[in-house]
């Protein structure tokens, strides 16, 4: 049995940067489906849902998540490449960018900020290690380590003081119980409008949506659960948040396991998910509601989910009315739910490919990349 990997628990940053590339996308098919498997992981959905969930092989999945371990988010972007030697070591690439992300102002230096030709006179002069490097060269590692010249920005960071014990009560749950765990959000809000996606269409002849002016049909929003044992997602479309929809969307999770044993439930820290009627049925059902911290919804699993649905619902068609959005929607939840890929074919494929791995490596000496 292969060990059980799991992604580092998330900053505040890194959760809401990958949530945004995963319920905006936007990105590249390589950035966004690694994107699911960090998020997915790193809120303890199990390797076989994730691999699943982006119809990759586990091993990637696996390779991806190490990689984000390693390296954060810059896993995101890897870089398949050959050549000669570097002259610049991992270890000068890791001074440079501690350098370049520091003010310079705190190293002793009469100005703010860095210009190429500052930094790389200072790096010329480090004591600790000194690193000679052009300008050209200088900028291009900044440019692949996603470091740009840009103005300061305001930050918002999660200030819950329960902040670790939340996380480490949901790192818990989704590790020792995944079979009686759950997850549920409100997904939204969901407007009648044309809304880009992609398509297959001729070069230079994209399909094209109306433009609207007037949007007279309101908001939505999505209320969806997610089995993490049984990687199924259900939901419904309703008119507003409120604390009877969450009673109802805990009932209909409670019913997906009706042998009175305990089940756990992942939901955000949201006023209309902890009412006085929800918390004393729970108590009464054995029900263990496990939120997440404030402004850190990243931590939810079925925040990964999200993204093909957004993907492949919303993303493209022109839906004109939300009992249609509804039914579509609906719709491709009952096709995800059936066309899940049976975790024999998966692992076929993957002894597959890792025999025409192999007989390349024999053929041509050395292996080539793979993709994500």
């Amino acid at each position: 049995m292969a060990e059980r990997v799991r992604a580092r628990r998330l900053t505040d940053q890194e959760g809401q940067r990958l949530q945004q590339i995963v319920r905006r996308g936007r990105h590249g098919p390589v950035r966004m489906r690694r994107a699911m498997i960090i998020m997915a992981s790193a809120s303890g959905t199990p390797v076989p849902a994730i691999a699943r969930l982006v119809a990759a092989d586990e091993d990637t999945v696996r390779d991806v998540i190490h990689a984000f371990n390693e390296k954060g988010l810059a896993a995101l972007d890897p870089q398949w490449a050959g050549g000669r030697p570097r002259l610049i070591s991992d270890e000068d690439i890791a001074v440079i960018v501690a350098a370049a992300t520091t003010r310079p102002e705190k190293l002793g230096l009469p100005f703010t900020h860095w210009s190429l030709r500052k930094l790389s006179a200072y790096l010329a002069r480090n004591r600790t290690r000194t690193v000679m490097i052009g300008r050209e060269r200088l900028r291009q590692i900044l440019h692949e380590r996603r470091i740009s010249f840009q103005r300061t920005r305001t930050w918002k960071e999660s200030a819950d003081p329960g902040k670790d014990a939340k996380l480490n009560r949901i790192e818990e749950v989704t590790s020792a119980f995944p079979g009686r765990c759950f997850a549920f959000d409100q997904f939204g809000p969901l407007s009648i409008r044309p809304c880009h996606g992609t398509c297959w269409a001729r070069r230079t002849k994209p399909a094209r949506l109306p433009a609207t002016y007037h949007r007279t049909h309101g908001i939505r929003y999505f209320h969806g659960c997610y089995s993490l044992g049984d990687d199924r997602l259900w939901g419904v479309t309703r008119l507003r948040k409120g604390g009877d929809h969450t009673l109802a969307a805990l009932k209909s999770i409670r019913a997906a396991r009706p042998d009175g044993a305990p089940i756990y439930v992942i939901m955000d820290n949201l006023s209309a998910n902890k009412t006085p009627a929800i918390r004393a049925w729970a108590g009464k059902h054995k029900v263990h509601l496990c939120f997440t911290p404030t402004s850190a919804s990243w931590a939810n699993p079925i925040e990964a989910q999200f993204g093909p649905s957004r993907t492949f619902v919303m993303g493209g068609p022109d839906h004109p009315n939300h009992t249609v959005l509804a039914r579509r929607l609906q719709d491709y939840l009952t096709w995800r739910n059936a066309n899940a890929r049976h975790p024999d074919v998966l692992t076929a494929q993957r002894r597959e490919r890792a025999r025409v791995r192999s007989e390349r490596q024999q053929r041509w000496g050395r292996p080539r990349p793979r993709a994500a």
